[in-house]
């Protein structure tokens, strides 16, 4: 039996942690974090601009991959929520119905996407299946998000990670995956009702001949970056103390794609296809979350899906991903 990890509370970035070896309980640190919340009053939520911020203290332990490089990863509580959009929320799409009641068990998420840093760590560990390419990404950068990862390549890194580790490390479920960026809100971003290019990373521009929009809502339009950010770039996290859930790099979920939530699991459980005569199980579509640098508002959105081929890699570096890890922890 592998020695759990044990719990403690969210240190900022900046400070200093002592890496655990890999088995071991990782050494505890507490301090809060920034927290942004939704508008509460009336007036705050009639001009949808307005983001509140707050501290809390998170749970969290730090993964040692070798070399000073860590893997934070977030307690998410167990609880229900509301998976999917109502019809009348803007960019709503009929793959988002219908929404559906969804409890899930306690689990692990990484605070921030995989970073390159991480990624060639991981990648220099003994292979599982399949060979891992160190450096992926077209956006160079060890605090950048890793991308241009295949679903593949994906389950591969968590294959590693679990083996180098004696942890269950995995891709999300689709409903982990909105369960954690929604972090008990129902606004069309764990802000609220809207978004800004001063807070995620995605394209906040207006077309010309009114083809598309970067607004969201009542708020403003903003820049366009044409690049990845580096992760918590921004400063401020949902209030289960994760970041970069909107924009920045689509996030691949272990589920196939399916075009709506009929059927849909309600335990927060993987939804595969049961079609094992079907040959093409291996290249039906998976799910992918969040948005990225390159889309627009509506695309980030939490109840937001897409979904690609999982042995193409995409030809732009905005496929990227976020593990979580089933195991029990102390506190």
């Amino acid at each position: 039996m592998p020695v759990l990890p044990t719990i403690g509370h969210w240190q900022d970035a900046s400070s200093t942690q002592d890496a655990s070896s890999t088995g071991s309980v990782p050494v505890l640190h507490q301090s809060n974090q920034t927290i942004v919340m939704p508008p509460t009053s009336q007036e705050e939520q009639q001009s949808n601009l307005i983001i509140n911020h707050h501290w809390r203290e998170i749970q969290y332990f730090a993964e040692d991959l070798g070399n000073g490089i860590t893997l934070d990863m977030v307690a998410i509580p167990s609880g229900t929520f509301v998976m999917g959009s109502p019809e009348t929320e803007e960019g709503h799409r009929d793959s988002e119905s219908p929404q559906h009641q969804v409890t899930l068990k306690s689990f692990l998420m990484g605070k921030y996407p995989v970073t390159q840093a991480q990624w060639q760590a991981v990648a220099a560990l003994p292979q599982v299946k399949t060979e891992l390419e160190s450096d992926p990404s077209e956006f160079k950068g060890e605090y950048l998000p890793v991308e241009q990862v295949s679903w593949y390549d994906a389950v591969e890194f968590c294959e590693r990670l679990s083996q180098y580790t004696k942890r269950p490390y995995r891709l999300p479920s689709e409903a982990e995956w909105e369960y954690a960026c929604r972090a008990g809100t129902t606004t069309p971003f764990h802000f609220g009702e809207t978004i800004t290019t001063d807070y995620a990373n995605y394209d906040g521009t207006d077309d010309q001949q009114d083809r598309w929009k970067g607004s969201y809502g009542n708020g403003p339009s903003g820049i366009y970056r044409q690049e990845t950010t580096p992760v918590g770039s921004f400063g401020v996290g949902n209030d289960f103390g994760l970041y970069d859930m909107h924009g920045n790099v689509w996030e691949w979920c272990a589920d196939h794609w399916h075009d709506n939530y009929i059927g849909a699991p309600t335990d927060g459980s993987v939804w595969l296809d049961d079609n094992h005569n079907d040959n093409q199980t291996k290249y039906r579509e998976r799910l992918l979350r969040g948005g990225s640098w390159d889309n627009f508002p509506e695309d980030c959105r939490s109840g937001s899906r897409d979904s690609c081929n999982p042995a193409l890699w995409p030809d732009v570096g905005s496929f990227g991903l976020r593990v979580v890890c089933g195991c029990a922890w102390t506190l």
